[in-house]
């Protein structure tokens, strides 16, 4: 039964591994597995104290911190729901987010978070603050509840326990709300420890938020449920100006992010390399696709291979993934076999296509959500014929490795010709003054859409429009040529460094005329 649950593998690895560093906060202080167990205990007994108790609703809107860490593992010990939040969401979404979760209580660091309070003031939510001061202390709350540590060894977690309760990025339409169980995060963590073979032996540093599953699946559960080591940097956030210091002082043997902070780090080789790298079993990229130049400058400069990976939300993270060399090759352009889950490819009739043929990917297994909260009829349409559709568009090659196309909903439908935009993405990138691009589609009154597309240039590139167009007539079909492209040094993106088509198209078409702007969602 342990294995069935994320609380059953911590509480076996703190035996297992109980003076082995679990989790430190860069330059302060460590914490081993044993220490990091008592104080998720300590923890949950305050909260069951408070009130908090099976299948309730705990938001948590922290930085990177210890305390976001030991809160959210508290809260599933309780057997309630964690609902970790964006600390940069506006009021408006706070009050969003804290009504679709049902919320019982809102826990946050003592520095106060703009926008929170106000939000669970007016839904009458109880706010309470978290603060760990150090190793050998506990965590106080700022409710001064007596606490039992009896009252914590009487529960028993269950594997259909709604562990965690996230939203999707509503790409196509208002953000989803789903909530995983104990079985899910299980079997994901397992799924990520075992094609990755994380051990005891292994150490990364956190830079992707927590609030999202690629941060907290595949960077610190995975690792704890290994026994291995997480760093969380000082900042609470992700600095490129100590991330290899934090590397190297923590051993680090791997790092997970999506490719704009990969882009970053290789920026940052560029212009201030260090005088020393630590060695690297492997890289891994996910959350957005990894133009394979990129792909390989990371593998040359920092001589680990880099796998890219296949992951959402509904999936509790994984799906896909590169193997490590030794368990075959990895396939730039591919996001690998799908791992601990089953995976095909169908079509518009629920029926599995051959390999070469494009169609919708769809899962199943274990680590996959039972359906979103209160949303039958998006239930209805994600789990057709006995699967979970994903809504990408791929294609399976005979070692089965899966290329992802793009979108149903992203395919760009110019004249009835179907354009996947990542196709136009690459050709983009592969130019050698453009560092991002990125195409997008937009109205149009003659081929109902066509394609439009934005780039950052490289440092020191005097690339314009006229350029950009040329490059793309010579390395694509005439009907995959952009209209347009915006020279641009920024692109929008969200919290978790995803760059969504829909907000560039509206972004770059609202400077031109509001009354072009595509109209999406509903």
């Amino acid at each position: 039964m342990e294995n069935q649950t994320l609380t059953g593998l911590l509480k076996k690895v703190a035996s297992e591994f109980p003076n082995r560093r679990a989790l430190s906060v860069s330059g302060k202080f460590d914490l081993t597995h044993a220490r990091l167990q008592e104080l998720v205990d300590h923890a949950a007994s305050l909260l069951i104290a408070s009130g908090i108790g099976p299948n309730d609703t705990v938001a948590l809107t922290f930085p990177n911190t210890v305390e976001l860490v030991v809160m959210f593992l508290a809260v599933i010990r309780c057997r309630a729901t964690a609902a970790p939040l964006n600390p940069a969401y506006t009021a408006e979404e706070f009050e969003f987010y804290l009504s679709d979760s049902e919320s019982k209580l809102l826990i946050t660091p003592e520095v106060p978070i703009q926008g929170v309070k106000a939000a669970a003031t007016k839904l009458n939510i109880p706010h309470v603050t978290a603060k760990l001061a150090g190793a050998t202390s506990h965590v106080t709350l700022s409710s001064a509840a007596e606490s039992s540590p009896d009252s914590v060894l009487q529960l028993v977690n269950d594997a259909s326990d709604v562990a965690l309760f996230l939203h999707t990025s509503g790409t196509t339409s208002r953000p989803k709300g789903v909530p995983l169980t104990q079985l899910n995060l299980a079997s994901s963590v397992q799924n990520i420890k075992s094609v990755y073979k994380l051990t005891e032996c292994d150490s990364t540093v956190i830079v992707l938020p927590l609030f999202h599953v690629h941060g907290l699946i595949a960077g610190l559960l995975s690792s704890l449920v290994a026994g291995a080591a997480v760093t969380l940097p000082a900042a609470g956030r992700f600095s490129a100006s100590t991330f290899w210091a934090d590397m190297l002082s923590y051993n680090a043997t791997w790092y997970t992010a999506v490719p704009t902070i990969h882009q970053i780090i290789l920026d940052r080789h560029d212009s201030k390399p260090e005088p020393k790298y630590p060695k690297l079993r492997f890289i891994r990229s996910c959350s957005s696709s990894l133009a394979p130049s990129i792909l390989a400058r990371l593998e040359e400069k920092f001589g680990a291979p880099v796998l890219e990976a296949y992951a959402m939300t509904e999936a509790t993270h994984l799906m896909c993934s590169n193997p490590l060399p030794e368990d075959g090759p990895h396939k730039p352009g591919s996001v690998g076999r799908a791992v601990g889950q089953e995976l095909a490819i169908l079509d518009e009739k629920g029926l599995v296509q051959p390999e070469g043929v494009n169609g919708e990917v769809c899962i199943r297994g274990p680590n996959v959500t039972k359906g979103y909260k209160n949303n039958p009829e998006a239930n209805k349409a994600a789990f057709l014929f006995g699967w979970f559709h994903t809504g990408d568009i791929g294609v399976l090659d005979s070692d089965g490795y899966l290329s992802l196309v793009g979108r149903i909903k992203e395919l760009i439908n110019r004249g009835g010709e179907k354009i996947s935009p990542i196709e136009v993405d690459s050709v983009l990138v592969s130019h050698p003054e453009i560092e991002q691009g990125v195409s997008f589609g937009v109205p149009d009154d003659k081929y109902g859409e066509e394609i439009n597309c934005a780039v950052i240039p490289r440092e020191g590139a005097s690339i314009d429009e006229e350029e950009v167009l040329r490059f793309c007539k010579k390395n694509l079909a005439s009907f995959k040529v952009p209209k347009k492209a915006f020279i641009t040094d920024s692109l929008p993106k969200t919290a978790t460094g995803k760059i969504q088509r829909r907000i560039v198209a509206e972004h770059f078409l609202a400077q031109i005329s509001t009354a072009k702007v595509p109209k999406f969602g509903a």
